[in-house]
């Protein structure tokens, strides 16, 4: 019955949409234009921010390019007088990871592939045996001891950390391409994931991927003779191996930029506009830089052209009743950290943020899109308001009239993006929210996500979207209820 007084809700909004408009609203909507679009982000995603990987010198750069953007439109610092959330996050190296054989050391990102979580103090000598295909390893005492296995599935590697295997070598199923990638993998391979924490929740576990002429010297053997024992290890005899692998913690301090406008009658109550400035950055030589004008540039100057609206309303004495935390966070693409961050420490109390609109790639146009451009991703709109959805649907009806598209919004649909961004933080905390997204294309994490390839008209049409919604969940009376309950138990 509730869906459908909520689709009677916007029918009958859609009747008299174009009498009800908002001329104020739609005066400082006007200025979110694509030229302004392109001049902001044809700065964010230049070379000179070299990719805006969390943490790095690019990152820090487009910090300034934000801090000096809200500083000209005159918005409030709020943290400190800056507007700068600063915060450190570590990282584990494992540069000093090694296995030693007899033609000597084999070492992390140049010759192998460690993934897991230890620390020794000193070099560990490791009885290890050849279990092939795994074919027989029920019969085989694994516990405490390094297996060196040609097959890779997650059955089996379940299996051997449920039987007490001390480290696994998964071989390499073609040591050709195994070394001509190698070089791309080094720096996964060498830098963990960021995290809050100094001391990693994980278990110890050690896994290596490593070729079979590294396995075959481990094992005083040949490649051809561990080809023919696949299915009969018990050929292969056993052998000690000695390695090392050592975590030196790095500490990484960055920020996530705010910038506050202060409300009027209701402005203890803050809605909070979204989006993340960081990207993936570039190659260990700087000679292929990630430029990320759709994920998240596109994004992040929505945001300051909405920011830039509100601000003018805001001088010409149209302040907004609620007020309006312009966020930009960092650490998206390492795991949405900034976010995670921003929601444990916030800077206006949980319990009056009453929504998170975030933007997450609205600058491109999907191939399903191809044949029609005005639409935008709107998703989890309804997971925790049944009132959200309405308003949003009658926003754009009323102001934009793109055809917003709810297909990711299915709890079955396998891309599982509403839980890839960072309105999910807020989600979380029971805050409802929109996440506006164009879906994904070929240059997705690519270098090739250039300026050149945005469509700057569709780009400002989806920004005016988010800033009429904006305008009226800041100045209606009454804040959007939480009435609807949301699985929040799936795991990215």
């Amino acid at each position: 019955m509730k869906r459908l007084l909520t689709l009677l809700a916007v029918i009958c909004l859609a009747s008299f949409s174009a009498q009800a408009q908002d001329k104020t609203a739609v005066k400082y909507a006007s200025t979110i234009t694509p030229q302004d679009m392109k001049a902001k982000l044809s700065v964010l995603a230049s070379d000179d921010f070299q990719g805006r990987e969390t943490g790095t010198p690019g990152q820090e750069k487009a910090s300034k390019f934000l801090e000096d953007f809200y500083q000209k439109l005159g918005l409030q610092a709020p943290v400190d007088g800056t507007y700068r959330q600063k915060f450190s996050m570590f990282q584990s190296d494992w540069s000093d990871v090694y296995i030693k054989t007899k033609s000597g050391k084999k070492v992390n990102g140049k010759d192998i592939i460690f993934f897991g979580n230890a620390n020794m103090a000193k070099e560990l000598k490791l009885a290890t045996v050849f279990v092939g295909k795994g074919e027989t390893l029920d019969n085989m005492d694994v516990k405490g001891k390094g297996v060196i296995a040609m097959a890779s599935s997650r059955e089996m590697l379940e299996k051997l950390n449920a039987s007490g295997a001390k480290a696994v070598f998964i071989i390499s199923a073609d040591d050709e391409q195994f070394t001509q990638t190698l070089p791309r993998q080094a720096r996964r391979a060498l830098l963990s994931r960021l995290r809050f924490d100094k001391v990693a929740a994980a278990d110890e576990s050690m896994v290596f991927y490593i070729t079979k002429a590294i396995a075959a010297e481990m094992l005083n053997s040949s490649a051809d003779k561990l080809e023919a024992a696949a299915s009969n290890p018990a050929s292969i005899k056993p052998r000690s191996v000695s390695l090392k692998v050592t975590e030196k913690l790095k500490e990484l301090k960055t920020e996530n930029m705010v910038a506050f406008l202060e409300g009027t009658d209701l402005k203890d109550e803050v809605l909070v506009i979204s989006s993340h400035f960081d990207h993936i950055g570039q190659n260990e030589d700087g000679t292929v830089i990630n430029n990320g004008a759709d994920d998240d540039g596109s994004g992040t100057t929505g945001v300051m052209e909405i920011a830039e609206a509100f601000a003018q309303a805001a001088k010409e004495g149209n302040k907004p009743r609620r007020s309006i935390l312009f966020l930009n966070v960092t650490g998206e693409e390492k795991g949405l950290l900034g976010s995670e961050y921003y929601s444990e420490h916030p800077l206006y109390p949980i319990e009056k943020t009453v929504n998170n609109l975030n933007i997450d790639m609205i600058g491109r146009v999907d191939p399903d899109h191809e044949n029609d451009r005005d639409y935008v991703y709107v998703i989890g709109s309804e997971k925790l308001s049944s009132h959200l959805k309405v308003i949003s649907e009658y926003a754009n009806i009323t102001y934009t009239g793109l055809n917003l598209d709810y297909r990711y919004d299915d709890p079955n649909d396998t891309n599982r993006f509403y839980y890839r961004s960072d309105h999910y933080n807020f989600a979380k905390k029971g805050i409802p929210i929109i996440f506006y997204f164009n879906g994904v294309h070929a240059d997705y994490h690519r270098p090739t996500d250039t300026v050149d390839k945005i469509e700057f008209d569709v780009m400002a049409k989806r920004a005016q979207l988010v800033f009429h919604t904006a305008w009226i969940l800041a100045n209606r009376d009454q804040r959007t209820p939480v009435d609807r309950e949301d699985d929040m138990t799936y795991n990215r």
